[in-house]
């Protein structure tokens, strides 16, 4: 197994560093060289099969036309589009370059959130009780240990509703196991639902504060993990709302289309019958990677290479219910069809 290419999260609750959890989305075994050669599900020939056909075609048709009327002029050279073509090269690297970076971006955020929602757990049920000192309020240690689970289970409705936030679904009931039917009520008001959650955990801590649950000094360490989650929310909201420029993209796209569609009339002099072979190479590798661009620009969807929200959320779910001691819990997420989501 190649382990740059699937997800393995631990559940060992002492690991709270980012290698305990390997993030990526398509969990491929690499099982021969020639099988990868051939794999379709998550490429990019998925994305651009139809221009690459058409292009292809067009190739055919050309060749055909030459071959019987011989209509093209023979001296039309290859000069201008081996120019074009290494111009367009670097074009397609920077802006690749420009999405991966993005993508990666992302998948640290991420990274830090999976932390954060494991520290601010193990803070709330650390931190949370009868402050040693100043205490106005006893406190039952059952109603403490109520408190702390509610509040727990909001950090895990936090984590869905980012994911969902990220991704433009509106699936507020998939908060109901972690959270009560008022608070889902409430949210479905809300524009932004990941903030209102953060909102109340933030009036949760200082109600315990006033009730002498927690200590002065702890009220800073809780409210700078919520800090953190709103940080970490506002990186991903970044990424999200800000594409790279349209013209840019736009370009790239006009340029690569009309190379592809414009090389067999400038090779087929030259190359003859095997035009359509050798246009379908060229326009399989400058559509791929404009294809790739465009998968990888916005990582917080749902394709197959995008990073697998669904599978980390439920991670998170699992690991902070294992805290409380909670035995019902939901399976991690596997792959299907070798893909995670």
């Amino acid at each position: 197994m190649d382990t740059r290419n699937f997800l393995w999260c631990t559940n060992d609750p002492w690991s709270s560093s980012e290698r305990g959890c390997v993030i990526m989305m398509v969990q491929e075994k690499r099982d021969s060289w020639l099988k990868l050669i051939f794999k379709y599900r998550g490429t990019a020939l998925a994305r651009m099969r139809g221009r690459l056909l058409y292009t292809t075609m067009l190739a055919v048709v050309v060749t055909a036309v030459d071959l019987k009327l011989r209509y093209f002029h023979p001296d039309l050279t290859t000069i201008p589009f081996t120019l074009m073509g290494f111009a367009l090269g670097i074009f397609l690297g920077f802006r690749n370059n420009t999405s991966y970076d993005r993508f990666w971006e992302g998948r640290k955020l991420w990274g830090n959130l999976v932390n954060t929602a494991r520290s601010i757990t193990r803070q709330i049920l650390t931190l949370v009780g009868k402050s040693p000192s100043d205490a106005r309020d006893e406190g039952n240690p059952d109603e403490i240990a109520s408190f702390q689970r509610e509040t727990v289970h909001r950090v895990i409705a936090y984590v869905h509703a980012l994911k969902h936030h990220l991704r433009d679904q509106d699936r507020v009931d998939d908060l109901a196991p972690m959270m009560t039917l008022n608070e889902i009520e409430r949210l479905r008001r809300e524009s932004n639902r990941p903030i209102a959650i953060l909102q109340r955990l933030g009036d949760d801590f200082s109600a315990a504060y006033r009730r002498g649950w927690v200590h002065p000094q702890h009220l800073p360490v809780l409210e700078k993990s919520l800090i953190a989650l709103t940080d970490i929310q506002g990186g991903c909201e970044r990424i999200k709302s800000t594409p790279i420029p349209l013209s840019y993209t736009s370009l790239i796209h006009q340029i690569v289309a009309l190379y592809c569609i414009a090389l067999p009339f400038g090779i087929v002099k030259s190359v003859g019958v095997f035009t359509p072979v050798v246009v379908g190479i060229v326009a399989y590798a400058f559509y791929g990677l404009d294809a790739i661009g465009d998968e990888i620009e916005n990582p917080f969807g749902t394709d197959p290479n995008d990073l697998p929200l669904s599978a980390l959320s439920t991670m998170v779910e699992v690991n902070l219910r294992q805290r409380l001691g909670e035995t019902e819990l939901p399976s991690l997420r596997k792959p299907k069809a070798g893909v995670l989501k």
